[in-house]
């Protein structure tokens, strides 16, 4: 079993314990501020400020926490090299439902010149953090209007659900599903070479090359990492939309299929709702509609 550590602030590790709340436990070590248990890695955080992280998912997980300077300085000089790219024809990925209980993982890929770029922005296209889902759906569909070339693909959960017991971790998915949305655009491009590609980065680039290539794949070279990509790239942007948009259809479809409207997240309602699901269902329906590995399945059963 691998191990990382790293060093965090008390602000990080405010943040992370957020993060993990619905996977803490109970029992800790002495000076430790939580425990928290996911399939592949467990994170133990000290007073001191040390994380642990122990699994086979321990790079990858502790990558999203470092703040090694050093990875931050070369981080930063990543993101100015590709600056460039993000005024050029390029293809756009980013994936939504990660976080989600309910709903599959959806990611979508879009390409788009300089002149399909300024169309988007017309049309409304930009950071959607802060647009309900309403008008995110709305500036959507003048998006399928287009001639824009895209891709979304979809995590449906009983696959989801299926990888996890093969020893997938989600990270491992979402590099796999961004790798083949960005094939399927790149396959529908005539004789249209991108100046590059830009993922809304969800873990370091060498963890993402990593798990593309034990999918017995070969991962595209030309691809830029950014962070908040989405306030940077257009075209990530629009995949964020589309992505986003396909979730948000897959939950409605799922909805009915319980009975009700299914809460989106991870929150105590959620947890409510995974109870009443057990209780007129079964817990085998869970497998259908959600990604039972969420600590939500184990407080919903305590329920």
């Amino acid at each position: 079993m691998g191990q990382t550590v790293i060093k965090a602030d008390q602000q990080s590790l405010n943040k992370m314990e957020k993060y993990y709340e619905n996977t803490k436990v109970n029992k800790q070590p002495p000076h430790t501020v939580f425990v928290a248990k996911q399939p592949n890695v467990t994170i133990t955080a000290y007073q001191s400020g040390k994380v642990l992280f122990q699994g086979s998912d321990h790079a990858e997980e502790a990558s999203k926490w470092d703040t090694n300077p050093q990875t931050q300085k070369k981080q930063h000089n990543v993101e100015s090299h590709s600056k460039a790219i993000l005024n050029q024809d390029h293809i756009g990925s980013d994936e939504a439902g990660t976080g989600d209980y309910f709903g599959p993982i959806t990611v979508a890929a879009v390409y788009a010149d300089e002149k399909q770029q300024a169309l988007l922005k017309e049309l409304g296209v930009k950071d959607s953090k802060s647009m309900n889902d309403n008008t995110i759906a709305a500036i959507v569909k003048n998006i399928l209007e287009t001639d824009i070339v895209y891709s979304i693909v979809t995590l449906n959960n009983e696959k989801y659900n299926q990888l996890k017991k093969q020893n997938w971790s989600q990270t491992r998915m979402k590099a796999w599903m961004h790798h083949n949305a960005i094939e399927n655009v790149m396959n529908k491009l005539d004789n249209v070479t991108p100046s590059g590609m830009v993922i809304d980065q969800f873990c370091e680039p060498g963890v993402y090359y990593n798990k593309i290539k034990a999918s017995d794949a070969t991962p595209h070279s030309d691809i830029t990492f950014l962070t908040k990509a989405e306030s940077q790239s257009t075209c990530v942007a629009a995949a964020s939309m589309l992505a986003r948009y396909r979730f948000v259809q897959e939950m409605d479809r799922l909805s009915k299929k319980a009975g009700f409207t299914l809460q989106k997240g991870a929150s105590q309602k959620v947890d409510q709702q995974i109870k009443r699901l057990i209780d007129t269902k079964g817990e085998a329906f869970l497998n259908q509609i959600g990604k039972v590995h969420f600590g939500n399945t184990q407080k919903a059963k305590k329920l």
